[in-house]
């Protein structure tokens, strides 16, 4: 089986560096105009409950059927949304947090660790219910943060959270093996994928 793990396209808080979390923030009119459609449609697409992931499916996959995922969400930063580290660089909360590796809980929000249990406990399921079902195919239109966690726990080459950042309106194509899936947990990593217009034209 495929399995697509997309992030949405660019809002003003990736452009301004800020922390978004789970605030709703929208596309960007940059970011609507970077994006492109998919080549290839698939039935359905499963989003995030999050605008800037419901809105960037709607433009890669018109045609395709949106089934929402709340625990797909990105990661719950708590008082940090809305600020970027230039702005919180003399807080002592969010030093804290970044000297702990941003391993902490932040403060009125989630730990990397409960966000990532959250959204890998989703993938699970759905991956789980595809391969069950003999689908071909899988996407998933959801956050940064949602694919450095299952990127982490899952695919092959290993690689640690952070080194799994993709751009907005890209990510990344696994493929899966049921057996090898229900006994290991393990997808293979096949290439990284790319729906926004590049200089000289049209990526993926």
């Amino acid at each position: 089986m495929k399995i697509y793990l997309l992030r949405h396209g660019l809002t003003g808080y990736n452009a301004e560096k800020r922390y978004q979390g789970v605030q709703d923030i929208p596309l960007s009119d940059e970011g609507r105009a970077q994006l492109v459609k998919a080549d290839f449609c698939p039935d359905v697409v499963y989003v995030s409950p999050l605008s800037r992931a419901r809105d960037t499916a709607k433009i890669l996959f018109p045609h395709s059927r949106q089934v929402i995922v709340e625990n797909l969400r990105e990661m719950d930063f708590g008082v940090f949304e809305g600020r970027n580290y230039i702005e919180m660089e003399n807080d002592p909360e969010y030093r804290a947090w970044v000297e702990s590796g941003c391993e902490l809980t932040c403060p009125g929000g989630e730990s990397k660790a409960e966000f990532s249990n959250r959204c890998c406990a989703a993938f699970e399921q759905l991956a789980d219910r595809a391969f069950d079902a003999g689908e071909e195919t899988l996407v998933i239109m959801a956050h940064g943060g949602t694919q450095m966690a299952v990127m982490e726990r899952y695919a092959l080459p290993h690689r640690e959270y952070y080194r799994w950042c993709g751009p907005n309106g890209g990510g990344y194509l696994l493929e899966g093996d049921k057996a090898v899936w229900k006994n290991e947990r393990r997808l293979e990593l096949q290439e990284t994928v790319q729906y926004t217009l590049q200089e000289g034209g049209k990526d993926k």
